[in-house]
């Protein structure tokens, strides 16, 4: 053993007699265990967990997440700190360790759901399943879950391993941190500095992209750096501060016993811990129960679980909060598997989700928590500690590197090959290869109309589409019946109301239809194209109408602002019928022919849950619901368009109950195939059906 002087990271020397050189190999040092921090993993997971299964419960459950964030800046920078300060820090040791840790429950977990979802899951759900395992396996879910959001994504409870997102961001710190504190440290910076302005950086950078794009700031991990980076700090100054952060504490210790006492007390300096200790765990119970899903969150409201985290582990393991509630052996323990936990609990709730083909009742949620602590558990003892201890360390390592290869091979293929649909479930193959949409952007179109989403078949225009999604799902459906010199342009997303704003759900600027008036872009390409001879407006209006559809959450809660002082106080069926009623005139007084087109039947459950699933073992050629469900949907609708048409006599109305109905059902497949997409959308096979009635209807001339 042979001992060295080394110059701290805080820039003072000291000396070292644990570096061991020559033939002996040297080890990473791991910083002092304290079960406390494994108490306060366990508040995390528990809380992500309660979330999960029963969010009415703790609706801020999710800031559990950003606990770990911080706890994992704080131990891995800990490492990395001494590490770099003794002359000992390896990559290949540093990295080997990550992979022990992180890869087998992974693995798991991956293979799991893989082997789950070859028996339950249809083709486009498998084949998105097989995305997100090679995402999981790269560790980039994040950015893939953040390109999958939208209006058309599926709902999040049928991802089971969209909770990997945080894995992503987490890993992606471990790549980048370790590679810039080594470089610093080679180049003799302050790491104090270079962490502090980052970690700032990172916070105002989330401060500002909230603003406008919630999921960026929620997925990216330039936005959520500096919850890592906190913990970073903390150790900095745990490491290198230490005697000077006692002294302070007991020099407050002091004053305060002198306050609180009446005769002289011994200080003890355990007081000021304390506090702090249980003003963190006051702040996590705030956060737990304050914040929701409808803040823009993270922005400044992490500060919450993150301030609360760090007042927690700077109190010490001997502040009561620590050393009587988190390091109790219950704590602990679930610490300890709160990793497994945390990968286990959503797949599992996610699955029972897709199975029900709704929200899992309450007995089955319960079950579903307790199999993810049995499983975890199973997991930490017989596969988690066994490769992350004992021998053969590099074998372990070259091992689990080739099977992540593998797994992430198989997701990405089966993503490739569009869900396997030569598996038992998918022998009706037909029902969800017809699904997928084929009309998003076109390039050009959207180049040269400025307008986003932009759909047009034929520079040569003489139909345009006016509305919101229920407006592009007939796009395809109108191209097809149209000979191909016939142009069909859809523009924009938003409900066509003249001076009336849409907004959706509590963050109003997340939604382009807030600030962007697709509308009078819609009539200046009219006014720009004197080869248009009619309008088509269809629109979305149900969920402003009808109250048992607006507690419905496909997007977020929807509701219509006039821009006229005059009509701020009209209720939503008025709004729409002065906005429709405005739209209409403008469009007639341009001598353009219009049509309106009802809104489609409107369905609770996905086609999925509804009809596929059940049928996907069987030969049945129909699903469908009673009707009678459906015309109770549209008594405001039916009293809206009475009125339009007595203000325009001509007004042409096309109804797509005449096609997608009979007098006693409305169907979600008919011919074996399915005429919706989700609840409300259609399939390109619906709207193929619709589109051939609308033009057979109302466009004749167009075809000539």
């Amino acid at each position: 053993m042979i001992k060295r002087t080394f110059k701290n990271l805080d820039g003072k020397k000291r000396k070292d007699d644990g570096v061991s050189i020559g033939t002996k190999k040297i080890h990473l040092s791991h910083p002092k265990y304290r079960p406390d921090i494994d108490g306060l993993r366990a508040v995390a997971v528990l809380s992500v967990v309660a979330f999960h299964a029963f969010p009415s419960w703790i609706k801020g459950g999710f800031i559990g997440v950003d606990i770990f964030f911080f706890i994992s800046g704080y131990l891995i920078s800990t490492i990395i700190f001494e590490n770099l300060d003794r002359g000992t820090f390896s990559f290949s040791e540093f990295y080997a360790r990550r992979i022990k840790r992180i890869f087998p429950a992974l693995l798991l977990v991956l293979i799991s759901c893989f082997a789950f979802g070859w028996f339950a899951l249809l083709a486009d759900e498998y084949k998105q399943l097989g995305r997100h395992i090679a995402a999981g396996a790269g560790f980039i879910s994040n950015f893939i879950l953040w390109n999958e959001s939208g209006y058309f994504d599926n709902s999040a409870e049928s991802k089971p391993l969209l909770h990997l997102w945080s894995l992503g961001i987490e890993e992606q710190f471990y790549i980048v941190w370790p590679l810039l504190l080594w470089f610093a440290r080679k180049r003799k910076l302050n790491l104090l500095i270079i962490t502090f302005v980052i970690a700032i950086a990172s916070f105002l950078l989330n401060i500002k992209v909230i603003k406008h794009d919630m999921v960026a700031t929620f997925y990216s991990p330039q936005t959520r750096f500096w919850e890592l980076l906190s913990g970073s700090l903390l150790a900095w100054v745990t490491l290198y501060k230490k005697d000077a952060f006692s002294n302070f504490k007991c020099k407050v210790d002091y004053c305060l016993s002198r306050i609180v006492y009446s005769e002289k007390q011994e200080a003890d300096c355990k007081i000021l811990s304390n506090v702090i200790s249980v003003f963190g765990l006051l702040l996590l119970v705030y956060g737990f129960w304050t914040i929701n899903k409808e803040l823009s969150f993270p922005g400044k409201w992490a500060l919450v679980p993150v301030l609360g985290a760090v007042l927690i582990i700077t109190a010490g393991s001997k502040s009561w909060v620590n050393r009587i509630l988190l390091s109790n052996k219950v704590a602990v323990w679930i610490g300890l598997i709160s990793y497994p936990l945390y990968l286990w609990h959503w797949p599992i709730l996610s699955f029972a989700r897709i199975i029900e083909g709704e929200a899992p009742s309450r007995n089955i949620r319960i079950a579903a928590v307790i199999l993810s602590i049995v499983l975890a558990w199973l997991t930490y003892k017989l596969v988690e500690r066994p490769f992350r201890f004992g021998k053969y360390s590099k074998t372990k390592v070259t091992i689990l590197v080739f099977l992540m290869a593998i797994v992430g091979f198989v997701g990405y293929n089966t993503f490739e090959r569009d869900g396997l649909m030569f598996r038992v479930v998918q022998k009706n193959n037909s029902f969800t290869k017809n699904l997928g949409w084929r009309f998003w952007d076109n390039e050009s179109c959207s180049k040269k109309f400025n307008i986003s989403p932009c759909q047009i078949s034929n520079q040569k225009i003489r139909l345009m589409i006016f509305g919101d999604s229920h407006g592009n799902h007939l796009y395809p459906g109108l191209v097809s019946a149209l000979p191909d010199n016939v142009g069909v342009f859809s523009g924009g997303t938003c409900t066509p109301l003249r001076e009336i704003t849409l907004y959706v759900s509590k963050n109003q600027k997340s939604h382009p239809c807030a600030s962007i008036d697709y509308l009078s872009m819609n009539f200046n390409i009219l006014d720009s194209n004197p080869t248009v001879e009619a309008i088509l407006i269809s629109t979305f209006l149900r969920p402003v109408l009808t109250p048992d559809i607006k507690e419905r959450d496909f997007y977020g809660a929807m509701r219509l602002e006039s821009k006229l002082s005059t009509e701020k106080k009209l209720p939503p069926e008025e709004l729409v019928y002065m906005g429709l009623n405005r739209t209409i005139n403008d469009i007639l007084n341009r001598k353009k022919e219009v049509v309106l087109v009802r809104d489609t039947p409107d369905f609770e459950k996905d086609i999925r849950d509804e009809c596929l699933r059940r049928f996907s073992f069987s030969n049945s050629q129909v699903c469908g619901l009673p009707r009678a469900k459906f015309d109770q949907q549209r008594g405001i609708e039916n009293t809206l368009i009475d009125k339009l048409k007595l203000d325009f006599p001509g007004l042409r109305v096309f109804d797509p109950f005449d096609v997608l109905c009979s007098q006693s059902e409305c169907y979600l497949i008919r011919n074996n195939m399915p005429l919706y997409r989700d609840q409300h959308h259609l399939s390109v096979y619906g709207s193929e059906l619709l589109g051939k009635a609308i033009v057979d209807k109302y466009f004749v001339n167009l075809k000539k």
